[in-house]
């Protein structure tokens, strides 16, 4: 099966042929090139998306990725960008080895063809000549033979003439000898221009045009084989990263099933346990008994009940237990279910009783962290504490190994004083030093605090019934201090003892000046709803379903005075009682 023998006579449809041969390569190099900007496009649109969720540093998102679940959907970003760096690879290796590499090819494919039938053309050309150059001496014998014709038929005719002269007809004869000589030398001409011919037009047919149309034929052949194999190397290309892609995929499997619910409930419980006890039972409410209101200080001393201990915490608190706050003239806001009061005592700050309270409820409301994170629930309070105290011994660690580099390299340069001067040392080791004691001593006050929450996390409810106990049978002393406890009503503990003893100084003066205040008038009567311990200054204990008067309301700040008897008034979290005021009486606001 050659084309030179089957197609000897099929010229310009090989050439039509191997030129569509060449389009459909070309189709083929363009499809292969949109391919790998597709598996590009993608790969991008893949590591933008990985990358639009990955999380942030230092944020909030960053701090949800210690569940589980999210640091299985971290791995699936990660993998997902790997996944985008397979196509990213399919890609490059498509455009190296197939589009480069075949385009290559075309062009080289272009010029063989050209010059392949370049040859055949110019065979052609040949052939027609010699084609041409025999019809010409073919037509020229045919013209010698008619014009010796009519010359012999002319000589024959005058011959048999008697009229004619002899010299016409030697004339006429001479005249057919030269026509017939011309013929003869025509008919010479033709058939040497006709043997070269057919000898032209064998080699022509069986020779030229069989080793041109086989060289088109094999040229073809390879083009075709060159498709095979780029398509193969399509497939193989997209086979090699299968494997690296299932790895992408079963590590996201993998980190779908490493999630544990268990792990993510008890990471919920660390993150948001404030360390407080539930509420006790709602006591029922008798209406049908209502309270009987007096001014008096015997009623008031009676109107407790008689089950009721008696809750004193200072012996001067008549409306001046805190002379540094200034009122909020802000209205008050509707009432909320328990729920949410409840949640308003836990995030509520509560009213300053002493200059250092004061700077640090200062520092609260300007978005400032106190140093001991007083401002969090215990639970999270120990956390942040831990959390502080590791930092620290990481960073005196680092320090320490430093200083013991310096002294390693310091002894060096004592041994070998050529290497460098041992006192140059001195200096650096001195301020490592510092650094590690001033570390040291913020560690220990961290860990004095840390051990402060510890100690009071596990027995905070039996701690406060042992001290609303102790309160039924101690007297407190006359003036309670902001000096004299360890937290006060915004959450903050106290200083130096002897910072402490200037505020206390300043406390009684403050006392002292107001001694002679009149009382509060009651703007109306409130319910405890849940048990409050108040065992900072200017707080009161109530019990739960305890009925008492209301003095002040809530100015902003989460908190509401009261008072059970002439002597014993204070603050509790608004959100602990349920607040009924009189709508008679001075200063008090109607809420709808």
């Amino acid at each position: 099966m050659s084309w030179g023998t089957e197609l000897w006579d099929q010229f310009d449809n090989l050439e039509k042929h191997t030129q569509w041969g060449i389009d459909i390569l070309e189709k083929y190099i363009k499809f292969v090139k949109e391919r790998t900007e597709i598996e590009l496009s993608y790969a991008k649109q893949l590591r933008n998306l990985s990358k639009k969720y990955q999380p942030k540093k230092n944020s909030k998102d960053e701090e949800e990725y210690r569940y589980t679940a999210c640091q299985a959907f971290l791995s699936t970003l990660n993998e997902t960008n790997d996944y985008a760096g397979q196509h990213e690879v399919i890609s490059e290796t498509m455009t190296s080895q197939i589009t480069v590499e075949l385009a290559r090819y075309v062009q080289e494919l272009k010029q063989e063809r050209k010059s392949y039938f370049h040859d055949g053309r110019k065979a052609q050309q040949h052939i027609e000549t010699c084609w041409k150059q025999l019809e010409s001496s073919k037509r020229r014998f045919e013209r010698d033979c008619k014009e010796a014709d009519r010359a012999q038929q002319y000589f024959e005719k005058m011959d048999a003439d008697i009229n004619v002269t002899k010299a016409d007809v030697e004339k006429a004869r001479q005249q057919a000898q030269i026509r017939h000589q011309m013929a003869k030398d025509s008919k010479a001409d033709y058939s040497s221009i006709l043997q070269k011919f057919n000898h032209e037009q064998h080699e022509y047919y069986h020779t030229h045009i069989p080793n041109i149309f086989q060289k088109i034929q094999e040229m073809e052949e390879r083009r075709i084989v060159k498709i095979g194999k780029s398509l193969k190397k399509y497939a193989e290309l997209d086979q090699e990263v299968i494997p690296i892609i299932g790895k992408c995929l079963d590590g996201i499997v993998k980190a779908a099933d490493s999630i544990d619910q268990k792990n993510d409930s008890q990471l919920v419980i660390e993150a948001y346990k404030s360390g407080f006890e539930p509420p006790g039972d709602i006591e029922f409410e008798d209406y049908t008994q209502p309270m009987k209101r007096t001014v008096s200080d015997n009623s008031l001393s009676n109107s407790r009940g008689e089950g009721k201990p008696e809750l004193k915490f200072g012996g001067k608190s008549k409306g001046k237990l805190w002379p540094f706050i200034k009122k909020n003239k802000s209205p008050k806001q509707q009432k909320e279910p328990l729920s949410h009061r409840f949640n308003e005592f836990m995030t509520s700050k509560p009213k300053i009783h002493c200059f250092r309270s004061l700077k640090r409820g200062l520092s609260l409301k300007l978005g400032a962290t106190p140093e001991d994170f007083s401002n969090l629930p215990p639970e999270q309070r120990r956390k942040r504490l831990q959390q502080k105290v590791d930092e620290l011994n990481k960073e005196m660690q680092k320090e320490m190994d430093q200083r013991d580099a310096i002294t390693k390299m310091k002894d060096v340069y004592l041994k070998n004083p050529q290497m460098g001067d041992p006192a140059s040392l001195d200096h650096k080791l001195t301020e490592v030093n510092q650094n590690i004691e001033k570390l040291r001593v913020e560690a220990q006050k961290f860990e004095a605090w840390l051990a402060e929450v510890e100690g009071i996390l596990p027995a905070r409810g039996e701690q406060a019934r042992r001290q609303s106990g102790m309160y039924d049978t101690q007297n407190p002393p006359a003036i309670n201090s902001c000096a004299q406890d360890r937290e006060s009503p915004d959450g903050s503990y106290t200083e130096e003892q002897s910072q402490e003893s200037e505020v206390k100084v300043l406390a009684t003066d403050f006392d002292d000046e107001f001694d002679d205040e009149e009382p509060l008038p009651a703007i109306g009567t409130c319910k405890a709803l849940y048990t409050f311990e108040g065992q900072n200054e200017g707080t009161i204990s109530v019990v739960e379903g305890e009925t008492l008067y209301v003095i002040e309301e809530d100015k902003g700040d989460g908190w509401t005075r009261i008072r059970r008897s002439e002597d014993e008034e204070g603050y509790v979290p608004t959100s602990y009682v349920e607040v009924y005021l009189d709508k008679n009486a001075k200063g008090a606001k109607t809420y709808i």
